[in-house]
């Protein structure tokens, strides 16, 4: 009986701390994907088209964040403006961006923030915060847009979030070589791929999932030596 009772114990631990590091992760995937579904489904509140996910985009709006790391004020605004070259010359050759097919920018946005917010604060707090912001978001001429973040220290922020756009012909620019891979980015993530984001999340989800293993693993040599001693 008291066996029965510890194999449903270690049954139910077991089931509740993978459940755990499950819901955990979840919230630690792509939020440049996230965000653009929030900018997506507030323009389709305003009855206007929906942008299209560009990934070559989003990287090269990684890029923009990037250079612009260092320019976080006290006051969460960002005073930075990479020159038109550094997008040819040095941001879409970062991501594998295929030159021939560079589109159009037609706007950007730019926020930053001392700590990480999950991408509905960020699209409220970080993104759009005056009627410029807000304008670019509704402007009709867009067709693609991209999203990149990425936090500026290893341990600590702040963190930046760069979103931009294009008026460009839908999925024909902004290409990415080596069969749409472009070049693995490091650090940060950006929209329009299933990858993950690489440090651009607040560290303490991966913690957390650390603790949740590490009791899981605590649980079941708990359970191997109580079945020994009975």
């Amino acid at each position: 009986m008291v066996k029965k009772q510890l194999c449903c114990f270690q049954y139910y631990a077991l089931y509740g701390l993978v459940l755990a590091v499950l819901v955990s992760s979840k919230h630690h995937g792509n939020s440049a994907n996230d965000l653009v579904d929030i900018i997506n489904k507030n323009r389709t509140a305003q009855k206007l088209p929906q942008l299209s996910s560009s990934p070559g985009l989003g990287c090269i709006a990684l890029q923009y964040a990037k250079e612009c790391m260092g320019n976080c004020s006290s006051n969460s605004s960002v005073n930075c403006h990479p020159s038109e070259d550094d997008f040819t010359e040095v941001f879409a050759p970062n991501c594998g961006v295929e030159l021939p097919t560079f589109g159009t920018i037609s706007g950007y946005i730019l926020g930053c923030q001392p700590k990480y917010l999950e991408p509905l604060e960020a699209f409220s707090n970080a993104l759009v915060h005056d009627k410029r912001t807000l304008s670019l978001m509704k402007n009709k001429t867009h067709t693609e847009v991209g999203v990149g973040i990425i936090k500026a220290h290893k341990h600590k922020g702040p963190y930046l979030w760069c979103v931009l756009f294009s008026s460009s012909q839908r999925n024909t620019t902004f290409l990415l070589d080596d069969l749409g891979e472009g070049i693995k980015q490091k650090k940060g993530c950006y929209s329009g791929t299933s990858f993950p984001c690489s440090r651009a999340h607040n560290d303490k989800g991966l913690l957390s999932n650390k603790i949740c293993i590490l009791v899981l693993l605590c649980v079941i040599y708990f359970q191997q030596f109580l079945s020994k001693l009975l």
